[in-house]
């Protein structure tokens, strides 16, 4: 079986069609779901980026793979193997589009770098470049006669979203600048660690739909771009036998919280993720799978999809497969709770329940947010009314769950409490030229963790 995993960096699972949205953002994806099965509650435990593909990519969490933080300086120990390294120790040519570095090059046989520029309207064809760097891997595994594994890394629609023509104006038409808009003003001038950044990428705007707009326009920019590379697939060898995954590092605030266009918050609009799948023998179903589901079950899914179950129990991941052999079907995943972090913008965590959502604060200079915050799901799926105060009982609940948690972890890890041990990495964004990818906001991160 080949296997191509496709990431869209910075994507919500809510703003897609598959899982419910409205406007037309992802007819692409959508196709592919239809097909294959999605996964209802997808959660990215460990926000954002370099946690977020770590965990990913390992099948483990922060007490095992000790990546918390955004651009840190702690390594990912040369013990622990990734999914492209286990895959190609069993015979697997594997490739990746992608321009992360560090240990996410680890195990390809070709990694293929990618850059853009601003175009002459000044919008950034971000997928477009992805696609060149794309075909060039695709092309590579064609030659192959062994089984491959393809990485395809979007970042489309991580901030500044400056999706180009025709979509830059798909989903709003008014004038974002006109002085009758006020709800954009708080964040444009009284949010400093983002207020020049945002002057430099949407100036002048007073109309906090316009960025929200402009977020659903790059999804969709990119699920135009993705078509490119599904026609690509169609003619190459073996596409019948090719498992697609189509997921995301984390998702993105826009204003439900006033953390205003980035993904910091433990929040399910940063946590909650997509994850579609199709093969058409495995993944072929048309459903919606529920049941809590998280990015250490994705390399074990993968793992058995290929045949290669031992490598999952080899190599110490903690997440479950959703596929059920030999039936060959997606089941359901019977979790009741996920441990969540992060340690870039601030230090929190906590847990994520079927019902609740609780999570404590251990370093917020960022928002000086409640120490404790916990939301009732499913009355209150929008996470606007923290209970934590008039429910002492259930913080106390969960305090002690957490403790014991992590407690466990360590005792079995024998390592430290990363989220003690390190710092945030990240405190301003003051230029749109570095501000994606991650990996170049985060030049002097490691001077920032020390």
């Amino acid at each position: 079986m080949n296997v191509l995993l496709i990431a869209i960096d910075t994507l919500r699972a809510d703003h897609l069609g598959c899982y419910g949205y409205g406007p037309a953002t992802s007819p692409q994806i959508d196709q592919i779901a239809g097909a294959g099965v999605v996964v209802e509650e997808f959660i990215a435990p460990h926000i954002p980026t370099h946690p977020g593909f770590t965990t990913m990519f390992t099948g483990r969490d922060v007490f095992d793979h000790q990546i918390i933080t955004q651009g840190g300086a702690r390594e990912l120990d040369e013990s622990i193997k990734t999914l492209p390294e286990i895959l190609r120790a069993h015979g697997y040519f594997t490739a990746a589009a992608d321009n992360l570095g560090r240990w996410f090059e680890r195990g390809y046989d070709v990694y293929e770098r990618f850059s853009w520029d601003h175009d002459p309207t000044g919008a950034w064809r971000k997928a477009e470049a992805v696609n060149d760097a794309a075909f060039k891997v695709l092309a590579e595994c064609d030659r192959q006669d062994k089984p491959w594994f393809a990485f395809i890394h979007y970042w489309d629609p991580h901030t500044p979203y400056l999706p180009p023509k025709p979509f830059d104006r798909m989903f709003y038409s008014g004038d974002e600048r006109d002085p009758a808009h006020t709800s954009a003003v708080e964040m444009m001038t009284n949010y400093p660690a983002f207020q020049y950044y945002f002057n430099e990428w949407m100036p002048g705007c007073r109309d906090v739909e316009f960025p929200r707009a402009q977020y659903d326009a790059e999804i969709a920019y990119c699920d135009n771009c993705l078509s490119h590379v599904f026609t690509c697939l169609d003619t190459m060898k073996g596409a019948e036998d090719t498992l697609i995954v189509i997921t995301s590092d984390h998702g993105e605030e826009l204003d439900e919280h006033e953390m205003w266009f980035d993904h910091h918050g433990l929040y399910e609009t940063n946590l909650h993720i997509p994850l579609v799948l199709y093969h058409p023998d495995y993944f072929c179903s048309g459903e919606v799978k529920p049941g809590l589901a998280i990015h250490q079950d994705l390399a074990p899914t993968i793992l058995d999809a290929a045949r290669l179950e031992t490598a999952i129990e080899q190599n110490q991941m903690q997440g479950v497969s959703l596929l059920d052999l030999p039936e060959g079907v997606c089941s359901t995943v019977g979790r009741e709770s996920v441990y969540i972090t992060e340690c870039a913008w601030m230090k929190k965590h906590g847990f994520r329940t079927e019902r609740y959502k609780f999570f404590e604060s251990l370093y917020d200079e960022l928002h000086k947010r409640p120490q404790f915050e916990l939301y009732d799901l499913l009355a209150d799926p929008g996470e606007q009314n923290n209970i934590a105060d008039r429910s002492p009982a259930l913080v106390e609940m969960f305090r002690k769950q957490l403790a014991e948690h992590v407690g466990k972890r360590l005792a079995e890890t024998g390592g430290p409490n990363p989220i003690e041990e390190q710092n945030i990495t990240l405190t301003h964004v003051g230029n749109v030229d570095v501000a994606v990818p991650d990996n170049q906001i985060l030049e002097g991160a490691d001077e920032a963790e020390s």
